[in-house]
């Protein structure tokens, strides 16, 4: 669910996905056998014709699909639903109620399904776990990018390390100090696909100051200059899970985000669930005060769709400047910044902001 968007190559391990009990909403080819355009998308030709890819309009049926999909494991099924069941989140399954599938397909990097929901607009679906829906994508993006950002007075610089459905770009957007915003993200069908089907997501792209890298995030902070951004936001990871890439401690990515930062800047990376026990946010939290050697604090939002229907933010300072997270410095009229959004926030404000960092008892250890 994580990996929105992989501007940090990373290996999924999610082993779920999409199933209509009847209908597999997975592309019936062999892996070698992928759309020649779809492959000349994501190799750098951004002149194909979206509207030619693999693209599916179809109905709910009852006709049982024997053929085999690689690598699921058995899910729950419930007859036009998407059901998603992976073990990092063990005990449960997720179901979404399917009205259309709109697109299906495979990139160089991973599989992608668009379709219509009943409850939740349309759904954007990567590698069989669910990465965004219409209807709560605004929880998300909107907390992931005005708590670091509105935690410092005037960002001028910004880096998204993925985040390719551009949600964090136009919320970043709205912010009028921003001068200067650049975006990593390896994987140039899952933008298009977007573009096409997510327009009022995407939107950030369109912002004048963006500039996109189709390039790993890890590389790309190998070459910024010291000193660069005041604000980094990391959108680009699978569950931080026991063995993960970033608790490693031969893993450069946080020291290279460092570097990047302009003392007292920041950076916000999504972290997990309080629920879920399995992934390691203590540590996380312990290793990210150790090299940044600035403020952490954890904050969490509420987001329906994903496991447990909570997510969690960790986020750092650089020494110098001390930031409080928890105090938003630079705030946001909810009303008149815009940017290139066609709407107002829906669900940030101050308020929030501050309320965000508010744990319940059992939680409060994680940022002790």
């Amino acid at each position: 669910m994580e990996k929105r968007g992989t501007g940090v190559t990373t290996t999924t391990i999610h082993e779920s996905a999409a199933l209509l009990c009847g209908t597999n909403l997975y592309v019936k080819r062999p892996k070698e056998d992928v759309d020649d355009e779809l492959l000349r998308a994501v190799n750098g030709d951004l002149s194909y014709d979206i509207d030619s890819a693999p693209l599916v309009s179809a109905g709910i049926d009852d006709e049982h699909d024997e053929e085999p999909v690689d690598d699921l494991v058995n899910h729950p099924e419930i007859p036009g639903w998407f059901s998603e069941y992976c073990p990092v989140w063990p005990g449960q399954a997720h179901f979404l109620k399917v009205e259309k599938i709109l697109f299906q397909g495979k990139s160089q990097y991973q599989s992608m399904m668009v379709f219509q929901s009943s409850a939740y607009g349309k759904v954007f679906v990567l590698d069989g776990a669910l990465q965004l829906t219409e209807k709560d994508e605004c929880a998300y993006q909107e907390m992931i990018t005005h708590l670091p950002l509105c935690s410092i007075p005037n960002p001028k610089k910004v880096l998204l390390i993925g985040g390719g459905d551009g949600g964090i770009l136009r919320e970043i957007s709205r912010h009028s100090s921003v001068e200067q915003i650049d975006i990593c993200e390896i994987d140039t069908m899952l933008v298009d696909i977007y573009k096409k089907f997510f327009p009022d997501v995407a939107i950030g792209y369109k912002d004048p100051r963006v500039t996109l890298h189709v390039k790993d995030g890890t590389e790309f902070c190998k070459y910024v200059p010291q000193g660069t951004y005041d604000a980094i936001i990391v959108d680009a990871f699978d569950p931080i899970r026991p063995g993960h890439e970033l608790l490693d401690d031969e893993t450069p990515f946080f020291e290279l985000v460092r570097k990047a930062l302009r003392p007292g800047g920041v950076m916000c990376i999504q972290a997990e669930s309080i629920w879920f026990r399995s992934f390691q946010v203590d540590e996380l939290v312990a290793k990210c005060r150790q090299i940044f050697e600035g403020s952490v604090d954890y904050a969490w939002t509420i987001v329906p769709a994903y496991p447990s229907g909570v997510i969690g933010f960790l986020l750092c300072s650089k020494e110098g400047s001390y930031v409080n997270f928890r105090n938003p410095i630079n705030p946001i009229n909810p009303n008149n910044s815009y940017g290139v959004s066609k709407e107002p926030l829906k669900f940030y404000n101050s308020e929030v902001h501050m309320a965000a960092f508010c744990l319940p008892s059992f939680a409060k250890k994680v940022t002790n």
